[in-house]
């Protein structure tokens, strides 16, 4: 009896994801929380400022140790129009501060944590 190409096709799918749940192992994500956001003084000579901020770092349920994360930032200038960017950063457990320099004539219009690298989940 011929098998049809469509039903080898069918099996093969079939086989490919169980091979891939059972050698797959669970990810999970580690909560980044802000608890503190603050500008600094501006500094001479430069004329700048730090935005900068600690987060909580819930990595429980991680077997890793640490990973990356961007914080999307949507930034205010006179005279210019609102800029988004993005700054990647490293978390670890606990507690983490970040940071990045603004000009005198820019502000923080918002900020939010995005990209957060999965982990390997404890069991």
């Amino acid at each position: 009896m011929r098998k049809s190409p469509l039903s080898i096709l069918l099996a093969g799918i079939v086989t490919l994801f169980g091979v891939t749940q059972t050698s797959g192992q669970t990810l999970c994500k580690p909560v980044l929380t802000f608890k503190e956001v603050r500008f600094s003084e501006m500094r001479a000579p430069a004329l700048q400022r730090v935005w900068a901020a600690h987060l909580a770092v819930d990595a429980s349920r991680c077997m890793t140790t640490s990973g990356s994360f961007n914080i999307n930032f949507i930034r205010l200038k006179e005279m210019a129009p609102d800029l988004p960017f993005t700054e990647r950063f490293t978390w670890h457990p606990g507690r983490v501060e970040v940071s990045v320099d603004f000009w005198a004539d820019e502000a923080v219009l918002d900020y939010s944590i995005s990209n957060v690298d999965p982990c390997t989940c404890r069991n």
